[in-house]
């Protein structure tokens, strides 16, 4: 299996990350920037979420959870966006683990959103267009294997209708140059990942894999997204090694 970057420490990573990104630079003009190009795409024509109250929660993965992550603690009525593992077991939800792609496990992030301020349809819009490519099968970028698809884990009926119907609409417009690959299955558990994972991309803003990779995210989502992007993230800040809920 081809591995990227991911299975080492962080030191190690940033660093390989870094020569990586100096070489990428330097091969390819300023413009092209980011290895993945935001789509500007619809927002979705059916919203079953619309009638929820109260602090709602959504689990989504798109590759590696640091810029998906980052993303989306940039978002207008997002509280909290903790990175972690869906899709496995408790016992296996371990970052060592999860990075062989055995484990079941998808690298995920969850959301914790006031549907008054930031609709269901619209973090969908986002993921779609900003987060990453969903065309993309069991890779994202430079990273491959099972635990970095595409995979939205719905947490009831409706938004399971709503994600279901968006992906539909998209491929019906033709909106990205390949069908959609993105896995929509039932959230049956998350499991918050380690504590160095959390903020990552706010806590090392010049580590190459996240200048690269990153960065371009967050500036297509200030672009594209005016309205909901928010410059001061919603960070975890865990310490202490504690996992966040």
């Amino acid at each position: 299996m081809t591995r990227s970057l991911h299975p080492f420490s962080p030191a190690r990573r940033a660093g390989l990350a870094a020569a990586i990104a100096a070489a990428l630079v330097a091969a390819v003009p300023l413009a092209a920037s980011a290895a993945e190009a935001a789509v500007k795409i619809a927002a979705p024509a059916v919203d079953a979420t619309t009638g929820a109250s109260g602090m709602q929660t959504a689990v989504f993965a798109g590759g590696c959870f640091w810029g998906v992550q980052g993303v989306f603690q940039r978002v207008h009525g997002v509280s909290q966006a903790v990175s972690g593992y869906s899709g496995g077991t408790e016992k296996t939800a371990m970052y060592e683990l999860v990075g062989s792609g055995l484990t079941g496990h998808a690298e995920s992030v969850k959301v914790t959103f006031d549907p008054k301020k930031v609709s269901y349809g619209t973090l969908l819009q986002i993921f779609f267009s900003v987060v990453h490519d969903p065309t993309q099968l069991n890779r994202q970028g430079p990273d491959s294997g099972t635990q970095y698809r595409s995979a939205v884990f719905y947490a009831d009926a409706a938004q399971k209708e709503t994600v279901e119907k968006y992906v539909a609409q998209l491929d019906a417009a033709k909106s990205f140059p390949k069908k959609i690959v993105t896995q929509v299955v039932p959230l049956v558990a998350f499991y918050p990942a380690e504590a160095y994972h959390q903020d990552y991309l706010t806590l090392h803003p010049t580590s190459g894999y996240i200048v690269y990779n990153d960065l371009p995210k967050i500036e297509n989502l200030k672009a594209i997204f005016p309205q909901q992007y928010r410059a001061e993230p919603a960070l975890v800040m865990a310490r202490n090694g504690a996992r966040p809920q």
